[in-house]
């Protein structure tokens, strides 16, 4: 249907110690560059590892008009020097990468959903 979005589940496994600084990097300069992109933001959450809590999941949900404006603005996105910028910057002062994995699935909403 014509009302139907695109949403994309991503979920990040920080690296050792590095969840807070992978949430920050959303927090501070992530967020507003997907604004950028016209990538719409449905929500973030935390997911710390129960016997240490420095480490686990930032779980987030995008929203895009359609499958092909995700491919695209995703690709923006990550040619974007800010972005780059940012990851580099961020890495450097973690001495090394934020997350150990990264994980993506598009999703459409059901007919009864109320996110349509």
């Amino acid at each position: 249907m014509a009302n139907d979005r695109t949403f994309e589940l991503r979920t990040y496994r920080s690296s050792p110690g590095n969840l807070t600084a992978l949430s920050n990097r959303f927090k501070d300069h992530t967020i507003a560059l997907f604004t950028d992109h016209g990538i719409g933001v449905t929500g973030f959450w935390i997911a710390p590892d129960v016997d240490d809590p420095t480490t686990g999941s930032l779980i987030y949900i995008l929203d895009y008009e359609s499958p092909e404006f995700a491919a695209t603005a995703w690709a923006a996105f990550q040619g974007d020097e800010r972005w780059k910028a940012a990851r580099a910057a961020t890495e450097e002062a973690a001495g090394g990468p934020l997350t150990s994995s990264v994980e993506s699935k598009f999703m459409s909403p059901t007919e009864y959903s109320p996110i349509r």
